[in-house]
């Protein structure tokens, strides 16, 4: 008599491995121009939106899993060089062809085959890299963020931009997301109006606010090192906590002599892309904090990567973004919540600004945190209604 325990299994362990390989290989990459309007115009040194626009990438798996992932860019090609255009054309042509029919699940050498595909073209790879996590997230019926080293935190105190340039608007703005628990963090544009212009602004914001909010600044490289050190003292003066990029990001010399001479904080932003740029940061002490994006890394894994290189050099770290959709913050979050430190919190503020957001189920704000989306893969659920009603046609 033949016992259950005894029995023979019907599928060898070698068996389900390899039907989990197979399951796990890249059959369709897709991507889509989409357009999402915002609740209001947002202004750097250098661009203004009253749109903000993505690639959305769509990864099928041939055990069928789906996952999406997010290129965003700010104003085409200004931020960065990369402009939804470029990133459809080079996702199109050159980078979906150097994955498809591979495992999903070998990231890093699927991050090899684009980096020979493409140079830089950053945020292109980071939206596929994160399609791919989304999709075998959800094979495995695992978050992201386990297949990165596992979450240290589930939620992130999250910074809120100021960025109309009108401060009544902004005071007002800021009242409401006080009043409703959402931030008690703002991060001030200036640059795009004269540093006289923009402090007098600043300081409206600042006394509206006296006592119930912290503030930072982001410069976006619009100011020169003899501006940065005749208004700095004033910045101080004001209770600014933290100065982003006041110079532009060439200028690698100067934003060391002016970090050495702040009295506040000067963070790394659009001066350090790769991980070699933030070693140089680093030995150059051009700044002690340094803002981590996907745009930048190019990757969820290189963006963890970027973090250790950071803070290997003593920088503390902040979470940044690019306006990003509920898709692209979370991507961003899967990586943050990994973190062993994040001292700065995060910016990605991206979905509450938009008009209508990309996904239906995502991240979640309350109590001046962002909670990370929990669940298989990315943890959300796209709004394919909502994606169509914003996809660019032709």
């Amino acid at each position: 008599m033949t016992t259950a325990s005894s029995k023979a299994p019907t599928t060898s362990v070698k068996e389900i491995l390899g039907q989990t390989a197979s399951g796990l290989t890249i059959d369709i990459v897709e991507s889509h121009i989409v357009d999402c309007p915002t609740t209001r115009r947002h202004k750097l040194s250098n661009t203004e939106i009253a749109q903000q626009s993505y690639v959305i990438v769509k990864v099928v798996l041939r055990n069928g899993s789906i996952g999406y992932g997010e290129a965003s860019t700010l104003g085409g090609p200004r931020w960065a060089e990369e402009s939804v255009e470029s990133i459809k054309s080079v996702i199109d042509i050159y980078l979906a062809p150097a994955v498809i029919s591979t495992d999903a699940s070998a990231f890093e050498r699927n991050a090899l085959r684009m980096a020979a595909a493409a140079t830089r073209n950053y945020s292109a790879k980071a939206a596929i890299e994160s399609a791919l996590y989304d999709a075998v997230g959800k094979s495995f019926d695992l978050p992201a963020s386990a297949l990165l080293g596992g979450a240290v935190r589930q939620s992130i105190e999250v910074i809120w931009a100021l960025a109309s340039g009108d401060p009544e608007q902004e005071i007002e703005e800021a009242n409401s997301k006080l009043e409703q628990r959402l931030h008690r963090q703002f991060k001030i544009k200036l640059g795009f109006k004269s540093p006289e212009d923009d402090i007098r602004r600043l300081r409206r914001i600042v006394d509206a606010l006296q006592g119930r909010a912290s503030i930072i600044v982001d410069i976006n490289q619009a100011w020169s090192e003899a501006t940065a050190l005749r208004f700095i003292p004033v910045l101080d003066e004001m209770g600014v906590r933290l100065i982003e990029q006041p110079l532009p990001a060439n200028h690698v010399a100067a934003m060391a002599r002016v970090a050495a001479r702040s009295p506040i904080p000067i963070m790394v932003d659009e001066g350090a892309f790769t991980t070699a740029d933030i070693a140089r940061a680093g030995i150059n002490a051009e700044g002690s904090v340094y803002s981590l994006k996907l745009v930048k890394s190019g990757g969820l894994m290189e963006m963890k990567r970027a973090a250790g290189v950071a803070s290997s050099f003593g920088m503390e770290l902040y979470g940044g973004c690019l306006i990003e959709s509920g898709i692209g913050a979370a991507a961003h979050l899967a990586v943050f919540s990994t973190l062993p430190h994040l001292e700065r919190g995060t910016e990605q503020f991206g979905p509450q600004i938009l008009v209508q957001d990309l996904v239906c189920k995502g991240a979640e704000y309350r109590d001046f945190q962002v909670w990370c989306p929990s669940g298989p893969g990315l943890g959300i659920t796209v709004d394919e209604e909502v994606l169509r009603q914003v996809s660019r046609s032709g």
